[in-house]
């Protein structure tokens, strides 16, 4: 029996969005940019190394979807791909559509600017676009 949870931190940060077959896909709660969270469904995992062989190749299979969905939704000049998880231990991978005009551009996302929370009806469009194309 898989004991598997989300982080609360992931789960305060973020929206669902849909399930691949290894990671719950969620969005970030920041308008600023358009930025994906797959976190595999693996109790304990917190590192890649803490995944099989097999579920790695299937992470990377579903970065791959998160990827192409940023990039036909919102055609990027960039995606940035990172697995830190400095502050949220759990392995999760973000996946961040960057513009060569975005807030941060081209430093990382991360304390370049505070984050901007979706208002609920734009949270739902974004969700629903989301959910079109990982579907």
């Amino acid at each position: 029996m898989n004991k598997w949870h989300l982080d609360s931190r992931l789960a305060d940060d973020t929206a669902p969005v849909t399930d691949l077959p290894l990671c719950e896909v969620r969005l970030m709660d920041d308008a600023n940019h358009p930025w994906l969270v797959l976190v595999p469904k693996v109790q304990d995992a917190v590192e890649l190394i803490d995944l099989t062989p097999s579920q790695r190749t299937l992470l990377n299979a579903e970065i791959a979807i998160a990827s192409r969905a940023l990039k036909t939704l919102f055609k990027p000049d960039k995606l940035n791909v990172a697995a830190l998880g400095n502050l949220v231990p759990q392995l999760h991978v973000h996946v961040i559509a960057r513009f060569h005009d975005d807030i941060a551009w081209p430093r990382p996302v991360w304390g370049a600017a505070d984050a901007r929370p979706y208002e609920p009806e734009e949270l739902v469009e974004r969700v629903t676009a989301l959910r079109g194309v990982l579907a």
